[in-house]
């Protein structure tokens, strides 16, 4: 009987908890990766001198969230080689106390009067070293909650891992929304928007907590171990399959850059109000959510490569029309309601998928360097998007800046068909096997896992 997209099996205590941890740890990780796209929006200036363009604030503001994403490459390459050469549980707790500690610290960051321009490098310094941990977190962790369920769940729980991200996203726009109401704008300036990070770091150690009864991977603990995941990584076949994951990736991670920085844009150049922005990507993670699982599941049922390259094509031609009828819709004059509306669904059809790339990447390299690969494949690619503001502002010599954002999702749409029709279908491949990336017969499936049983 074929399996349904949801599995047929009934998962053993160890890889529900290896499931529910990598659940809540992606959630705390992005609840401390996005903090700054909405508790800092309305007082970047405390961070900056006076007298600086809506345009220039932005600049700044994207170099604010590019320093974490810059921090997670190395970090996936630092953690990655610990998580394959000394487990995925004992990294993974190391790398939660660390962006939860510098979390904690960003609470205590002076503004500009007070230490001038040292404010903004403080702020983008730790930053950065914060997403190095953080890079640590999901390279492990991920990586274990996948390695501990069957092939014909992958779908699904790729799916539900993904989406702790909106739920990350919506904690914060909830934690920011509270905040705002809760204080007046001087009071938010002068304090409130620091208890959102003192959250996050507690959010951090009460999962580290919990993380304590994760088992660690049974299928990590009888693999062979590489003495060496990242030069191996980087050579022959699994070089390889890491160019493809990074071209497909270049691709996810430029197409995430305008639903990142789109609150700065609502609130600094469409002038809607930070309450509504809030609230608006508050109700919009709701419905992310269930993108991303829809995805996941859509990868599960009709195969990884096909999902990627519809995705992509949604990108190309729908996300692009979105974005530019709710840019227009806002400059003539239109209600703020309806441009956080239009917003809203331009983020769910964005970013929803990326339900389908943690179990994909995933399934691409072997267990004895599968942290290292999902890792580095995963994060590696965000450099070149990183600096999307610098893109934008070189695009905006010959065209308006608010509409550059969709030369960016076109490319990024492009780069998405490209890397997955290069790549191999992997929906049927058996993560115990050392030859990943190729689907397996069904007779030899069964036969090599009972093998392996």
């Amino acid at each position: 009987m074929k399996a349904s997209v949801f599995g047929n099996e009934n998962l053993p205590p160890g890889a529900r908890r290896a499931i529910v941890a990598g659940f809540i740890g992606f959630a705390v990780d992005f609840f401390d990766i996005y903090l700054p796209a909405m508790v800092l929006t309305p007082v970047m200036a405390l961070f900056e001198p006076k007298g600086l363009s809506a345009t220039l604030t932005t600049t700044i503001y994207y170099f604010t969230i590019a320093a974490t994403l810059l921090g997670r490459p190395c970090g996936a390459i630092i953690f990655g080689h610990w998580a394959d050469r000394i487990g995925r549980r004992r990294t993974t707790m190391i790398s939660i106390a660390g962006f939860g500690t510098l979390t904690l610290l960003i609470a205590f960051v002076p503004g500009y009067a007070a230490i001038g321009a040292w404010s903004l490098a403080l702020l983008i310094t730790l930053r950065f070293v914060g997403g190095v941990f953080m890079g640590g977190e999901y390279t492990s962790n991920n990586t274990l909650a996948l390695e501990m369920v069957p092939k014909d769940r992958r779908g699904f729980v790729g799916g539900l891992l993904q989406g702790a991200f909106p739920v990350g996203f919506a904690a914060v726009s909830g934690v920011t929304t509270v905040m705002l109401a809760l204080t007046t704008k001087a009071q938010y300036a002068d304090w409130g928007w620091r208890i959102p990070f003192l959250v996050g770091c507690v959010l951090a150690f009460a999962f580290l907590i919990y993380y304590r009864t994760v088992p660690e991977s049974t299928l990590w603990q009888e693999s062979e171990k590489s003495s060496a995941p990242l030069k191996e990584v980087l050579s022959g076949s699994q070089l390889r399959s890491l160019g493809q994951v990074f071209l497909m990736m270049s691709g996810f991670w430029l197409v995430g850059q305008p639903s990142t920085v789109l609150p700065s844009i609502m609130i600094q150049h469409l002038h809607v109000p930070s309450e509504m922005t809030s609230n608006g990507f508050f109700f919009a993670s709701i419905v992310l959510f269930f993108g991303f699982v829809g995805y996941g599941l859509l990868g599960q049922a009709i195969g990884r490569r096909r999902t990627i390259i519809v995705a992509g094509v949604v990108e190309l031609i729908v996300c692009p029309v979105l974005y530019y009828t709710m840019i227009e819709h806002a400059q003539l004059g239109g209600p703020a309601i309806v441009t956080t509306a239009l917003a809203g669904a331009f983020h769910v059809l964005a970013i929803s998928p990326w339900g389908i790339v943690t179990t994909y990447i995933c399934e691409r390299f072997p267990t004895r360097v599968r942290a290292s690969g999902y890792g580095i494949g995963y994060s590696i690619a965000v450099v070149i998007p990183s600096f999307s503001g610098i893109y934008l502002l070189w695009l905006a010599r010959v065209m308006p800046y608010l509409f550059t954002p969709i030369v960016l999702l076109v490319i990024a749409a492009v780069l998405m068909i490209v890397g997955a029709r290069i790549g191999p279908e992997t929906r049927d491949v058996e993560l115990h096997l050392p030859d990943l990336g190729r689907p397996v017969p069904a007779p030899v499936a069964s036969v090599a896992a009972s093998r392996s049983a």
